[in-house]
């Protein structure tokens, strides 16, 4: 049998392959380089510090904190007892209510303060913000709330970050340091934009409110979901409230609040704290 004669195809380079019996002279194809790709998208930075701050308010706004905030309904509980809240929109109103007329007056304001005042290094300032969160708190229970969750806090921090002397200032603080001034030495310790600091503040807190409602009222996830963006609407307001309250501004005049939540203390059946 005769053998086929080699033929040779024209390249593109103008270079012949040769195609025919394989010999131990043949030189083997240079493999193609792989195309590089054009990223979708350049980031901006390579650095992950920017996102620190941020992701430090979420870890302060999750429910995973460990400092109880959970455990206590704020009046909410005894409001359902006594029947002024008997649904969602009942709910909604009340804990709408309590944000932009009690809260941001009150404890977020004074989270305001004890921003500038710790970043200022200002002991004098943080123990007299102490000691009014302590006296405007208005029954045993929301005492005993604001100095438990200010404690545990207190302990959260001394995890993070034990070298932080102003975490000493904060533990000496009589009769305990309170959540307001606790958050507020986490939220310092962050650098991020005050501002922001209420905003995370202020979402926990009506987070953990929400959740009172589902378990108190009670209510399903999907109304839980609605009474929550009525909330998250109204938290730009009370974060600039807080800002814009002066030191002599701040209040806590909710008297009926109040009285609810000294009954709370005796109530025969709850679920939440007191």
């Amino acid at each position: 049998m005769s053998t086929a004669m080699p033929m040779s195809v024209a390249l593109p380079t103008g270079t012949a392959m040769r195609m025919g019996p394989a010999t131990s002279t043949d030189t083997p194809a240079t493999p193609t380089p792989p195309t590089t790709s054009t990223p979708i998208a350049t980031p901006a930075t390579t650095t992950t510090e920017p996102a620190v701050p941020l992701l430090e308010l979420i870890w302060l706004a999750s429910p995973a904190l460990p400092v109880g905030g959970f455990s206590y309904s704020e009046g909410l509980e005894p409001a359902v007892e006594a029947g002024w809240v008997a649904g969602e929109a009942q709910a909604g109103d009340w804990l709408v209510d309590q944000l932009t007329i009690g809260f941001a007056r009150s404890e977020l304001a004074a989270v305001a303060h004890g921003i500038a005042a710790w970043t200022r290094g200002d002991a004098a300032a943080v123990a007299a913000l102490n000691d009014w969160v302590t006296a405007t708190r208005e029954s045993h229970e929301l005492r005993q709330q604001s100095q438990q969750m200010g404690r545990s806090l207190l302990e959260w921090l001394r995890v993070r970050d034990p070298a932080d002397a102003r975490i000493g200032t904060l533990a000496a603080l009589a009769p305990a340091p309170t959540w307001p001034v606790s958050y507020a030495l986490a939220a310092a310790r962050t650098q991020a934009a005050p501002a922001d600091a209420l905003a995370a503040c202020a979402f926990g807190w009506c987070e953990a409110m929400v959740q009172a409602a589902l378990k108190a009222v009670p209510l399903g996830q999907n109304a839980g979901q609605r009474i929550l963006a009525r909330l998250a609407a109204h938290v730009p307001q009370a974060v600039d409230a807080a800002l814009r309250c002066a030191g002599g501004d701040r209040q806590a005049f909710m008297p009926m609040l109040a009285i609810l939540s000294a009954q709370h203390e005796t109530q025969y059946s709850r679920l939440f704290r007191s």
